[in-house]
């Protein structure tokens, strides 16, 4: 025993709990039938800073198949990035959803 530490030798002093990575959420924009592809585009590049390329292929997953992956975040971004498409949306007069899930 240590006289000065209280602790046998190879005994731990204090042990520090395992940390968690944060959670991921994934941002979506939803399909409807009055946003047009430019603006989802737009919002696209601008917001999510996805090259012009990806941002097309995502709009056509939007235009196809209802949803669209935009990026995956930690919610505080994820919920800002929600924020500011919706914003951008109502301001350019389009019904554009935007959602927010847990990966």
């Amino acid at each position: 025993m240590n006289p000065l530490s209280g602790h046998t030798a190879g005994e731990t002093q204090t042990r520090r709990p395992k940390l968690q990575p944060p959670k991921k959420y994934g941002v979506y924009l939803l399909n409807d039938d009055y946003t047009t592809m430019e603006f989802v585009v737009e919002i696209l590049t601008e917001v999510f800073g996805l090259p012009h390329e990806k941002a097309v292929a995502v709009m056509l997953l939007v235009h196809h198949e209802g949803k669209g992956l935009c990026g995956v975040y930690t919610r505080d971004i994820a919920e800002t990035k929600q924020q500011q498409v919706s914003k951008r949306a109502l301001d350019a007069g389009f019904p554009l959803l935007c959602t927010v899930e847990e990966m």
